[in-house]
């Protein structure tokens, strides 16, 4: 299957129903998937990233459907454990400045010492989608927009984790 039959095969998924697991091999894959279970996303979203993905989410496309989110539904809470922030915020990604500015919405963290060699990435978004990679530094892996048990087993390890964290000096760092 080409890329454009798969990307049309994820138009047709929708978040809390469609209960397909797709395999993602590439990173336009996964950053498609990204930002449709964003789309999809009407209150939680939890990422945990080993570096904040820069080809996923410090893009303009997912940004503004962030961005759209939090400001739709004053009740929104997404939140993502990073690794190591210290390449993500030295690049000035834009996500760090969208969080700073939706503050009530929007919280980074970086997870307690004892979690931070654990290598995967995945994206949780309102407790049944589910996208998730083995491995932190490759885009392959699945998506589901429907998978409530395996995204409970990944929002209780991301609960879990998010409970020990704290947050990073340079996230909350506002630059005058």
């Amino acid at each position: 299957m080409d890329n454009e039959e798969n990307f049309r095969q994820f138009t047709e998924l929708r978040l809390g129903i469609s209960d397909i697991e797709i395999e993602l091999l590439t990173r336009s894959e996964t950053r498609h998937a990204t930002e449709l279970m964003l789309r999809e996303c009407l209150s939680t979203l939890e990422v945990f990233s080993r570096d904040l993905d820069p080809p996923l989410y410090d893009h303009q496309p997912f940004l503004d459907t962030l961005s759209a989110l939090c400001l739709g539904n004053r009740k929104a809470r997404v939140r993502f454990l990073v690794q190591d922030p210290t390449p993500a915020v030295k690049r000035g990604h834009r996500l760090i400045e969208l969080s700073r500015r939706l503050s009530s919405s929007i919280e980074l963290r970086q997870p307690h010492p004892d979690y931070r060699q654990h290598n995967e990435a995945f994206m949780i978004a309102d407790s049944c989608g589910l996208i998730y990679r083995s491995l932190a530094d490759r885009y392959e892996g699945t998506a589901n927009f429907h998978d409530p048990v395996n995204a409970q087993r990944k929002l209780d390890f991301f609960t879990e984790v998010w409970e020990r964290s704290e947050a990073h000096p340079e996230f909350r760092r506002l630059h005058i």
